[in-house]
């Protein structure tokens, strides 16, 4: 477990809850009125100058459409967190998310409110009275490498469950293929902390959070060096998983489990990291709780769109199935 110190920059360049916004970039708009067939020189040089502006309005506005919403905003209870700073979860929650969301292009997703949990961390199906989606976590202090990997999974969980039409979405963990959803969760702890890790090298939440990034890369490798996270060796990956597979189905949450799955699909969520969009469109299928799973991956990926399809499919053959 990584520990960081505290911290005397208590006041970062911006306010964090500010920058992460509710909504979507605005459009700008032009309408320009032309009262004459034959306007004078001065007022075809005005209206010239007004469809200038409105072009390039319009190539705003364009633009805006296609870049990713902004991150959803971030509450943080004041209270449970063992002296550790609201602004500082905040900041770390906050980087945690956005190396997920970066990659899940046009997703919609409410804001989310976060408390303490001391029975462990959960993403609860139903949404606060405001809409908020709602997240315990478990940590107190200022263990940030523990609040990143939990967020991180529970984040996971928000975009299957809780993204664009989310009341549509099969909200049910005791399900035979709830199993494939805690992997991934796990898998995004791990692929968001290697990349903060990164990120923070130069563009961490604080100038002087710079010197920590270390502590989350070393976070990961020592959580996938754990020899309770590995599976027998000289057993492949193929066998490991057709003799687990029957107790996954009755047991979607096994830790250790799930923690030898994520290691074998990390490598294609970080070359193919669109793959956290087609999370999203995960719990669309029909709602049969004894799917053989590779329905239930064929109907994940008949809900994906189509640049999202070959993903599933890509995944499928982590596990040796062909759609």
């Amino acid at each position: 477990m990584a520990f960081l110190p505290s911290f005397t920059c208590r006041s970062p360049p911006f306010p964090i809850v500010s920058i992460l916004g509710d909504g979507y970039s605005p459009h700008v708009t032009m309408n320009t009125f032309i009262s004459s067939r034959n306007p004078s020189r001065r007022e075809f040089i005005r209206l010239a100058g007004a469809a200038g502006l409105g072009f390039a309005c319009g190539a705003t506005a364009r633009a805006a459409a296609a870049a990713p919403p902004a991150l959803p905003s971030i509450e943080v209870e004041k209270v449970g967190w063992g002296g550790a700073s609201t602004a500082d979860i905040r900041a770390v929650l906050k980087s945690t998310a956005s190396e997920l969301w970066r990659h899940c292009g046009p997703t919609r997703l409410e804001p989310l409110r976060v408390q303490h949990r001391k029975a462990g961390p959960i993403t609860i199906f139903q949404r606060a009275p405001d809409g908020r989606v709602r997240i315990g976590l478990s940590p107190q202090g200022q263990f940030w490498s523990q609040f990143a990997y939990q967020f991180a999974h529970e984040f996971a969980h928000t975009l299957a469950a809780h993204t664009n039409d989310w009341k549509a979405k099969w909200h049910s963990a005791t399900h035979a293929n709830h199993w494939l959803e805690e992997s991934i969760a796990e898998t995004a702890s791990l692929f968001a902390m290697r990349a903060m890790a990164k990120t923070w090298e130069t563009e961490p939440p604080y100038p002087n959070w710079k010197s920590y990034a270390p502590s989350l890369a070393k976070y990961v490798a020592d959580w996938m060096a754990d020899p309770a996270r590995q599976r027998p060796a000289g057993q492949t990956f193929a066998a490991w998983f057709a003799a687990a597979l029957p107790e996954l189905r009755k047991n979607p949450v096994d830790r250790t489990r799930n923690a030898i799955i994520a290691q074998q699909l990390l490598p294609l969520f970080e070359r193919e990291p669109s793959g956290w969009e087609a999370v999203t469109w995960l719990n669309l299928g029909k709602r049969v709780a004894d799917n053989p799973f590779p329905t239930h991956l064929a109907e994940w990926q008949e809900a994906c769109p189509k640049e999202r399809k070959k993903f599933v499919d890509a995944l499928a053959g982590v596990f040796a199935v062909k759609l």
